[in-house]
């Protein structure tokens, strides 16, 4: 999901044609104070023209107790957008407020609301915050590392390992409510290898993927995130070997010498989906 300043036009043009999953449309961090109303309509605009082919759209509001974000949240509702981004999410109340101002607004039913993890008082409540997708908008959860380092005085240095709770804690709470969940941006824009790292990292915990700052960072997420070979011929044979006739009613196989049950071969399924959608994507 790669963040776009809405006030930049040629920025707007650009990705129409990156192979990212998402653009984020951004009001906040990318764009001037003087700027914001100008970014705002273009904004409106850039969406209406289209032409953003199977990239999802989603507008990032500035915070909702901020000068603009009434404003933002309100003009997006014309907009034709998957999902409103909003920073600085701190309580579970504020998933109420913000879920039922986009239905005062005028949101279609199915415009999502997701939410930027990035305070010490948001993670602190990031398990009731994350409870409220039951009854609201509430389809996803971004980190912003950088807010919460400066916030908390946490060192961002390679490996992240003092980061290591929070990226834990936010996988477990998003998972327990089925929430899309994407890990925060890699500032080092031209460090690849830290850049890759971070991606496995995220892989591995079980992020569904990453935030990005810049065009370049692209390729690198989307091969890290994307099941390998190895991984989907495996699947494969998991999936094959329990839909055997011969298999029928067992609950656990030997695959290519591994012990599978019933919830590897859910987990084999689930692989080859994401297999099948980014080929489906690509095509």
């Amino acid at each position: 999901m790669l963040y776009m300043p809405a006030s930049n036009a040629r920025a707007m043009a650009k990705a129409r044609t990156l192979d990212c999953d998402a653009v984020v449309l951004d009001l906040e961090d990318a764009v001037a104070p003087d700027a914001k109303d100008a970014a705002r309509a273009a904004l409106v605009a850039e969406t209406k023209a289209g032409g953003f082919g199977h990239r999802h759209l989603i507008g990032r509001i500035n915070g909702w107790g901020s000068p603009w974000g009434a404003d933002d949240l309100a003009a997006l509702a014309d907009a034709p957008i998957a999902a409103l981004l909003v920073p600085k999410v701190e309580r579970e109340t504020d998933i109420t407020a913000l879920s039922l101002a986009m239905d005062a607004a005028g949101y279609a039913p199915e415009v999502e609301l997701w939410a930027m993890i990035e305070t010490p008082r948001a993670m602190l409540a990031i398990e009731r915050i994350a409870a409220m997708a039951e009854t609201t908008r509430l389809a996803g959860f971004v980190l912003g590392l950088n807010d919460l380092a400066k916030d908390t005085g946490m060192v961002q240095a390679p490996g992240r390992a003092v980061f290591m709770p929070v990226l834990v804690q936010a996988v477990l709470a998003a998972r327990a409510n089925g929430l899309v969940l994407l890990d925060g941006v890699c500032n080092a824009i031209d460090d690849p290898v830290r850049m890759e790292d971070e991606c496995v990292q995220a892989r591995d915990l079980g992020f569904d993927g990453k935030t990005l700052i810049h065009p370049a960072q692209v390729e690198t997420t989307n091969r890290v995130f994307a099941p390998s070979e190895a991984d989907l011929a495996q699947a494969h044979a998991i999936v094959a070997a329990f839909a055997d006739p011969a298999n029928a009613g067992k609950g656990a196989l030997k695959v290519d010498g591994k012990m599978a049950e019933l919830l590897h071969r859910d987990m084999a399924a689930r692989l080859i989906a994401k297999a099948e959608a980014i080929s489906a994507r690509a095509g």
